[in-house]
């Protein structure tokens, strides 16, 4: 039976993450949040709450980062309660399937911890891997372990951007980063590595250009927030 978990599984060890981008240095924060933009997409003209849990998801990445708390599955269903509005979350217990059943998704006994020990790697000190591509390989674990029965993308953009956020990076533009990806693409998922410091360094040329017209750079403090898994963060 098709499994495309699998099949990332081999194409993610096939990429030479260590050369698929350049590296980044922070700080560079956009002049507006590409994330909460994001959220805000969700909305709907008559349900403007639509978006307020990855809203509330995205305020308990930001206060995660600032602490630099390495990434793992523990972490991510935390933003992941805020997300759905549930107070547990677990790893699927069943296969899961997207793109309308086009991709299947396996399970295995060791699914789980092989999906912790890939998420470690994305904020391992000693990695030699450039950061956006520690960033798009972790988005793309995310995607394709799929290990929510809800929300797996919004998740997925969460990881990427915490990754990032813990060097100090806020991406001002993410659309082009959630367009539909496959796990049998290796050179669609070194592109996404590109992508990631592309869309970066356009952000800082575009608060440097701004700078001298108002003086500075918009901030993104953390507001306190109380979600669904009960933490507050301030």
């Amino acid at each position: 039976m098709r499994d495309d978990l699998q099949t990332w599984l081999r194409v993610r060890s096939q990429i030479a993450w260590e050369r698929s981008s350049e590296d980044l240095t922070g700080p560079i924060r956009g002049r507006r949040d590409g994330v909460e933009l994001a959220a805000d997409a969700r909305d709907k003209p008559d349900e403007a709450t639509r978006g307020e849990g990855m809203r509330a998801a995205w305020r308990l990445v930001q206060a995660d980062a600032a602490a630099a708390r390495s990434l793992g599955f523990s972490l991510v269903a935390e933003w992941q309660k805020c997300v759905l509005g549930r107070p547990t979350i677990k790893f699927r217990t069943l296969p899961a399937y997207a793109k309308g059943g086009r991709e299947r998704y396996g399970l295995r006994a060791e699914t789980p911890l092989l999906f912790e020990e890939y998420l470690t790697q994305a904020t391992a000190v000693d990695s030699d891997v450039p950061l956006p591509a520690r960033s798009a390989r972790a988005y793309l674990d995310v995607c394709f372990f799929h290990p929510f029965d809800d929300g797996n993308g919004r998740a997925a953009l969460l990881t990427l951007a915490f990754v990032l956020a813990r060097e100090g990076i806020y991406l001002d533009e993410v659309g082009p980063l959630q367009i539909r990806r496959y796990a049998d693409d290796p050179i669609g998922a070194a592109s996404l590595a590109r992508l990631v410091h592309v869309l970066a360094t356009a952000a800082a040329r575009r608060v440097q250009a701004s700078v001298g017209a108002d003086g500075g750079v918009l901030a993104h403090p953390v507001q306190p927030h109380h979600c669904a898994g009960g933490t507050l963060y301030a």
